[in-house]
């Protein structure tokens, strides 16, 4: 990894992992999941309010774990407020395919927020580090769960 994506890397993941963004339990979401890493303890809840037309109208997580998984979350809410649920379900295969293959494996799951994919790329040094993938997957795998109506998410 370039010395530049490295220290951007570590910014970054600090900032979210200190100061996570929509850590709370929104009142009025309609679809929730939890998710756990048994591995280091990451668990983590994330609530989401779906509309219906099938936009995420608002996204927050409760829960404790690692400064990856907890950035991850806090980055997740960030991108896919405003996405409708297929929207979001392709930047969850987009983003795991970020985390866990070179450039050249990745698939096109369809059309991508560009930009939101440009603030994850921090988070594509986990690759390097396979047993972090999980951290930083976590949170997207409870998002995923939620929007699929179902109540626990693996990240295997």
């Amino acid at each position: 990894m370039m010395d530049e994506l490295r220290e951007l890397y570590q910014e970054v993941i600090l900032d979210h992992g200190k100061n996570p963004r929509n850590f709370r339990h929104p009142p009025d979401a309609n679809h929730e999941a939890r998710g756990e890493n048994p591995m280091c303890g990451d668990k983590f809840t994330v609530y989401v309010k779906l509309n219906d037309q099938h936009v995420i109208e608002d996204v927050a997580f409760e829960g404790r774990g690692c400064a990856i998984s907890t950035a991850s979350a806090s980055m997740m809410t960030e991108v896919v407020r405003g996405k409708t649920e297929q929207e979001a379900k392709i930047l969850f295969e987009t983003f795991h395919d970020l985390c866990t293959k070179d450039e050249d494996e990745q698939c096109d799951h369809g059309p991508v927020d560009e930009e939101a994919m440009e603030k994850l790329m921090v988070l594509s040094g986990v690759r390097q580090f396979p047993v972090r993938v999980k951290c930083a997957t976590l949170a997207w795998h409870a998002m995923n769960a939620a929007i699929e109506g179902e109540e626990k998410a693996s990240s295997e």
